[in-house]
């Protein structure tokens, strides 16, 4: 976190204006809508190994955003992440990103997807708006705390909705989902760093994801056997162009203009999206339990979007609770 905190202290985050803090909460919303579909894709896609999914749709975003920056000129901004003084962060992001793909996924087959996904769902925010307030001082308002709980409470009733029986809770595979929504939290914060130091969102992006999918590479090559045929490409391409590419780019755009503790708190709109999308294209029919769920979570989500956290403290005093960390 240290390396974290020292490239933060060169170029502390700008406080955004409203309408440019709004139309940013916009891009993060849409950044969640897209990624709330990974699940239907999967399901309509027929693939029975989600690790390998993980590691492929990664390969495939990540290789967009960096055909995507090479082709608008950013060759020097993605080298600059792969340089010094960037490189610790661009690799700290990297590999909370990859880490992140396998835990999630191996707690989801460890304690099945209700648990794993509630105990990532709501760790993340959690790390996130801690790292960020020891990073880069955003101030955790009761405001924000308030929000949060309500959305994290409204995503576990959502989620668990669905489960049938008794939860299937396995320790090993609670810690699993812990890791990942914790290396989500440490990811956000990486990026939020690198965006603070100037480098361009799609640079920013392409240069994570592109790193985290060679981590992963061994992976898609043992298991990628089964994302062979139209169906499993057809959803790969989507998965890896969309859900991963257009969403981790829009996360960017967003999360250079807002907290990074506001972000995570606003992603929780991803399974309020997949809810929604279950119940439109693969006809789900959630019951009034997962409605008070969504509706506790939108709420959450509303109360976010009102009123972000607090931005960083001005120059000299950021620099001086750094110096007191170091």
């Amino acid at each position: 976190m240290l390396t974290i905190a020292k490239s933060a202290e060169a170029k502390p985050n700008a406080s955004p204006r409203a309408g440019s803090s709004r139309s940013a909460v916009v891009l993060v919303l849409m950044a969640a809508a897209l990624s709330g579909t990974t699940g239907t894709a999967q399901a309509l896609g027929h693939a029975g190994d989600p690790v390998a999914v993980g590691a492929g749709r990664l390969a495939v975003g990540g290789g967009a955003l960096v055909m995507i920056t090479l082709t608008m000129g950013g060759r020097r901004a993605l080298l600059t992440g792969l340089r010094r003084p960037l490189l610790g962060l661009t690799v700290i992001a990297a590999v909370a990103l990859a880490i992140c793909q396998i835990a999630f996924f191996s707690a989801v087959a460890s304690t099945g997807v209700a648990t794993g996904t509630v105990v990532a769902l709501g760790t993340a925010p959690v790390v996130t708006g801690l790292s960020a307030a020891v990073v880069f001082g955003e101030r955790l308002t009761r405001w924000w705390v308030a929000a949060t709980g309500l959305a994290v409470f409204g995503c576990v009733v959502l989620v668990t909705a669905h489960s049938q029986g008794p939860a299937q809770v396995s320790p090993t595979g609670v810690a699993l989902a812990a890791a990942a929504g914790t290396c989500y939290g440490v990811y956000t914060t990486a990026a939020k760093a690198l965006l603070n130091q100037g480098v361009p969102a799609t640079a920013a992006m392409a240069v994570t994801l592109s790193l985290g999918a060679v981590l992963l590479a061994p992976v898609l090559f043992i298991r990628g056997a089964e994302l062979t045929g139209l169906r499993p490409l057809a959803m790969l391409a989507w998965l890896g162009l969309v859900a991963t590419a257009g969403t981790y780019l829009l996360f960017a755009r967003g999360l250079t203009r807002l907290p990074a503790a506001t972000v995570a708190t606003l992603n929780l709109a991803e399974p309020l999206i997949a809810t929604t999308l279950g119940l439109l294209v693969l006809g789900e029919r959630p019951g009034a339990r997962a409605a008070v769920g969504a509706l506790s979570l939108l709420t959450g989500l509303v109360l976010t979007a009102r009123r972000p956290t607090q931005e960083a403290p001005p120059h000299g005093q950021e620099d001086t609770a750094l110096q007191g960390q170091s």
